[in-house]
């Protein structure tokens, strides 16, 4: 009877034992986890972007608007900026007005004059068939222009927009 106890209270010790280390472990890699993730600060947000496109990064700011279209785009501000942030999931309306992180995979959209020409075929086209009117077309056709004096004001041969696509969030406050 002595020789079973000594067994179970050993087994117990064991177990509780192996299972702080795993707790401990998960602890561990939720700290490597924070650490490999870069954050960026939202109002430096748009210079560092480029070099983390594809990458995961953590960005800190207030839910100003969840989109009532599907609930699949937010945007996030701070004083200084703000940042799009689009998911395959419904984010809930619940966060409005909430400081959280979001973790997200950073994407560039790249506007070049190959972009442009594209852009333009498309708006001629779809004016041509009558799927836009003539406000939308010649609105377009501004933008398309604005993109083209832009990149010959900075004199660069593209420009790029940043956004994040979601990956999870904690909420702050």
């Amino acid at each position: 009877m002595k020789k079973l106890l000594f067994i179970l209270t050993a087994a117990i010790m064991f177990a509780g034992c192996s299972g702080q280390q795993k707790k401990d472990a998960t602890a561990e890699e939720k700290n490597q986890k924070e650490e490999s993730t870069p954050k960026i600060e939202l109002a430096n947000f748009n210079e560092k972007a480029g070099n983390y496109v594809d990458e995961i990064v953590a960005v800190n700011g207030i839910v100003d608007h969840v989109c009532k279209h599907g609930g699949k785009k937010l945007l996030l501000v701070s004083d200084e900026a703000d940042l799009h942030v689009t998911s395959d999931e419904r984010f809930s309306d619940d966060l409005m007005g909430s400081e959280v992180e979001v973790e997200g995979i950073v994407r560039e959209l790249r506007i070049d004059e190959a972009y442009c020409i594209k852009m333009e075929e498309d708006n001629i086209a779809s004016h041509k068939t009558g799927e836009t009117d003539e406000s939308l077309y010649e609105r377009k056709q501004r933008q398309i222009e604005q993109y083209r004096d832009s990149m010959k004001t900075a004199n660069v041969d593209h420009l790029s927009f940043y956004s994040l696509e979601y990956v999870a969030h904690n909420t702050i406050k």
